[in-house]
């Protein structure tokens, strides 16, 4: 893949109404024009990473994962600002939202931008029907759009070595040639296995794959085998089976037998939805069972409704897990990776299930379910004083948003998700705080057309420090001139979240007016498929 240099046109930052201007111009103690230490890139791993070529995959997997605490791939949130985000708040390891195979392979284009000191993938606008060109070089709320779409932003200062990259695919060859695209510039690949929505599954992608775990383990050997690098490859998988742990654990045993480095499992099985409880029990059972496996040795890592730091410690002690994963947790408030001194100090070890009495007597174990819905309070618990203001999380956010130019309607969906508690567990919401300090609701974050218009409604502060041109030299190499890259584009409908059951039923009764419409349209001209001319997988259009 051919490697640009792009940076932005100059006087850019001269406009007093752009936003990293309007943030640039705050004077607060919440200012991060001079950021705190937790803001620095970690360097503990240069020891380790000294000499990379004499590690094997298992050994970085290692390394990567043991006493973990991840940032799960999440479409449309996982990006550049909340990665980068979550690692600033204590995060380990950090996702990629999952991007299907094809996409990130020709003619996507690997961009060095020297403004934003990132290593952007970029499909060329050229590459558009005419259609969608007109609506990228109008959209000018975020200009950056003229030159195409950024598939994928990546850091290189803060997220080195702490960066996974997801990858939707069904097919061995084409997750081969995804991976060979971006292996240099990520510190992992893995296979999504557990997405169950429908443009994934029907793609033979997601959770299709635990329906057939031969093809599974094919793709896993396929990485494994041809990846050219000691790259570790992994898996994000559902539990199989609503209460017996035994058809996880054989699907795990094959995927480790294949050559998976670390497995991450979702405590829900496929059709289960997220406003109902993750099934610890079963989870719980699954990974006792693999650790008692020889052949299971490489890091387990869980995920699924750890709302709190006392979840997290609790799922510990009982699973004996290797890392934990957070997805809509980390959406409700990023802070929760902040472990603590306290916590940090004792590692893995955990006490007994609603801690300890104020006599520092261990108090009885709870049943597991019976712990799941218990609003948790003290120094773990919904308040812990480790939390941080969710009002001050989601300014960072969008100042995470003005640093790497994200566009503003990916920015405002995150926003709305960090918002909103429809989607968590109905027994969770009663002890989600859903009020902000500045009265913001949904229907104003809505309202936004534009960065500037975020900035506004959450009198966001906040500016996150450019690279220095020192840093973006070195990145770009020789640092040629070029065109800018543009903010990821995600798009989505207001009503998604103004409305969503009203959204949902009308986008599934259009969906299944289009199929009505098309069976009679076929019936009508005689069109009959024959089964040898039927595609084995069919595969969603990129």
């Amino acid at each position: 893949m051919t490697t640009t240099s792009v940076s932005t046109a100059a006087g850019d930052d001269n406009d007093d109404s752009s936003p990293i201007n309007l943030l640039k111009d705050s004077q607060t103690l919440h200012s991060l024009q001079n950021p705190p230490q937790r803001l620095l890139p970690n360097n503990n791993d240069d020891d380790f990473f000294s000499n990379p070529s004499d590690l094997t995959p298992q050994e970085i997997a290692n390394h990567l994962f043991l006493n973990s605490e991840i940032l799960a791939p999440m479409v449309r949130a996982s990006t550049t600002p909340l990665r980068t985000l979550a690692l600033s708040h204590g995060a380990s390891l950090v996702y990629t939202e999952e991007l299907v195979d094809r996409s990130i392979t020709s003619p996507t284009e690997r961009i060095i931008n020297d403004e934003l000191g990132t290593i952007d993938y970029r499909v060329p606008k050229h590459t558009y029907s005419a259609k969608v060109q007109r609506r990228l070089e109008n959209d000018r709320d975020n200009p950056d759009a003229a030159n195409g779409a950024v598939i994928l932003r990546i850091d290189p200062t803060v997220e080195r070595h702490k960066l996974i990259y997801q990858m939707g695919t069904g097919e061995p060859n084409l997750a081969l040639d995804a991976a060979l695209t971006v292996v240099k510039d990520v510190d992992g690949l893995d296979v999504n296995m557990g997405c169950p929505k429908k443009f994934s599954v029907s793609g033979g992608m997601g959770s299709a794959l635990l329906g057939d775990m031969n093809r599974a383990c094919d793709i896993i050997k396929t990485l494994r085998r041809n990846i050219g690098c000691n790259k570790p490859v992994s898996a994000k998988i559902r539990l199989l089976d609503e209460e017996n742990p035994k058809p996880t654990v054989d699907f795990v045993r094959n995927l480790v037998k294949a050559g998976a480095n670390a497995i991450a499992i979702h405590g829900r099985i496929r059709g289960d939805e997220s406003h109902i409880m993750a099934r610890w029990e079963t989870l719980i059972n699954v990974v006792k069972e693999l650790k008692m496996y020889g052949d299971v040795n490489v890091p387990i890592i869980i995920n699924g409704d750890l709302y709190t730091r006392e979840d997290i410690r609790e799922m510990k002690r009982r699973t004996g897990c290797d890392g934990v994963m957070l997805a809509r947790p980390a959406l409700y408030n990023i802070s929760l990776f902040n472990r603590g001194k306290e916590e940090e100090k004792e590692g893995d070890g955990v006490g007994k299930a609603g801690g300890s009495n104020n006599d520092g007597e261990e108090e009885e174990e709870v049943p597991i379910s019976q712990f799941q819905q218990t609003n948790h309070s003290g120094h773990y618990g919904y308040k812990s004083p480790l939390l941080h203001s969710r009002t001050s999380i989601v300014q960072e956010y969008i100042a995470h948003c003005v640093r790497y130019r994200t566009h503003s309607k990916n920015a405002k969906y995150v926003v709305c998700e960090m918002m909103n508690a429809r989607r968590a567990p109905s027994t969770r919401v009663p002890y989600l705080n859903m009020e902000y300090e500045g009265g913001q609701n949904i229907a104003s974050v809505c309202k936004c057309r534009n960065l500037n218009d975020l900035i506004k409604v959450w009198d966001c502060k906040w500016t996150i420090p450019m690279p220095s041109a020192k840093s973006s030299a070195a990145l770009s190499g020789d640092g040629g001139d070029g065109v800018e890259a543009q903010g990821d584009l995600h798009n989505y409908d207001d009503r998604y979240f103004l409305d969503h059951d009203k959204f949902r039923k009308e986008r599934s009764d259009a969906l299944n007016d289009q199929l009505s419409l098309s069976k009679k349209m076929s019936a009508s001209i005689g069109e009959e498929k024959k089964d040898d001319d039927a595609p084995t997988s069919k595969r969603p259009k990129i």
